[in-house]
Parts: structure tokens; sequence; C-alpha cells
């Protein structure tokens, strides 16, 4: 049976929608700056029609990354690094914890009002249900995090330090600059959301730029590009 192009009912073409997603998502763009940036590309779309692409076919872009990309997940299981950043949502403070692994894949984002043991212990059974045990988990001092993994009789494996996080600090910043041209979030679903395609995303064009020769770099971006191109291709 012949797989239904998710496009079929739309008059734009799907590189078009492809191309104003993945400048919406993984850019610090707001919705009417990928307009402008459309329309500079002789593209004549509306940002309320960008903002539907990117609700209509985020969650399916990304889906498609994590179904992509399972197969390289099995070195996830050496070591993750969790962390938990503050998300203002209507001017109240949620929490958005996140799990990293030692090459900086995001593994796992999830949205909570509290930072207790009753939501450490959540957000780690979604992450191992997810990716299995891994053998160390590196976090910082918060006490959430001990009490979680004596429950779940993983606390021999907890690793704590000054400086032992910065791989999941890191995986915050461009979350940050995200954030802060969206003009922050007003639901915890929409944000939860967001969190989970924006991690697919910058697992996608993530290649450690840093770590490679100039002409690595350049071979990998555009296999990740020429990946994107034919995201939910029929």
């Amino acid at each position: 049976m012949t797989k239904r192009s998710p496009f079929r009912y739309f008059k734009t073409s799907p590189e078009i929608i492809r191309l104003a997603v993945m400048l919406y998502i993984r850019f610090p763009l707001s919705l009417r700056n990928v307009e402008d940036l459309l329309h500079e590309r002789g593209i004549d779309v509306s940002h309320e029609a960008v903002r539907f692409w990117w609700h209509r076919f985020g969650p399916m872009f990304a889906a498609e990354i994590r179904k992509r990309r399972i197969a390289g997940m099995k070195s996830s299981r050496w070591c993750w690094h969790l962390d938990e950043m503050f998300v203002k949502i209507n001017g109240e403070r949620h929490y958005l914890w996140r799990a990293v692994d030692h090459e900086g894949e995001i593994l796992e984002s999830f949205v909570t009002k509290k930072r207790d043991k009753k939501a450490a212990l959540k957000f780690l059974r979604k992450a191992i249900r997810k990716h299995g045990r891994p053998e160390a988990i590196v976090t910082d001092r918060l006490r959430s995090y001990g009490a979680a993994l004596r429950e779940i009789g993983a606390s021999h494996r907890q690793e704590t330090g000054r400086w032992l996080n910065n791989r999941a600090e890191n995986s915050h910043l461009p979350f940050r600059r995200r954030e802060r041209a969206m003009l922050r979030f007003r639901r915890m679903r929409s944000l939860q959301k967001f969190a989970a395609v924006h991690a697919s995303v910058c697992n996608h064009f993530n290649s450690e730029r840093s770590l490679t020769s100039r002409t690595t770099f350049k071979l990998n971006r555009a296999a990740a590009l020429s990946e994107w191109r034919g995201l939910c291709a029929a």
C-alpha cells in the first residue's frame, strides 16, 4: 500500500513548508521574521500560515527524525547528564527537565510545575522507558535527583560535581535564545510540544563544529540538510 503524503491537501509545495518550519524551529526567529525571509525569496505566505505549518508538521518531522536516529542511540546508555531550567509561563515559574547524553544529544525534555521528587521520578521513568538505563547519571546537587534515583534503584549510578554537568548546561543555550524570540510561552502543553520538536531538530543539525575539520563539517551539514528535505516524503 502506497504511503499517503501528509502534504496532499496543501497548495504550497512541501519544499516551502519544510523550509519555513526549519527556519522557525532551528533559528531564533519570530513568525514574522520567517514571513519576511520567505518574502525575500519570492515566497508570499503569512505568518499565520507559518504558525499552522509548524503546529501541523513540526511534531511529524521530529518523530521521523527520532525514528531515523534510533539505531544509533545505543551509545547513549553510557552516560546521561540531567538538568532542569526555569521557564516562565504567564509569569508563573515552571521547570523544563532535560536528559543529554555524553555527545550532546538531547534524549528527553519534560515540563513540570515543581522540581520535587515526584517530578524527577516521572522524568527519569519516562527517559529510561524510551532509552534504557545508562551506566552513569550526572546531575547537580538537587536532592530530588538522589531521592528519585534511590526509588528506582539507581543511586549508585549518580555522579555529582561542580563542572561535571556542563554538557547539560550548554544544551540549554539554544533553547534560551529561541525562547526570547518567541516572547516566552503561554501554556505548559505548547512548551512541552515545542521543547520536544526543538530538541529533535537541534540533534539533527548538531555537527559538533568545534571537534571536526571544516571539510567534515560541510559534508555533515549538507547531509543533514539533504535528509531534512526528504522528511515525510511520499
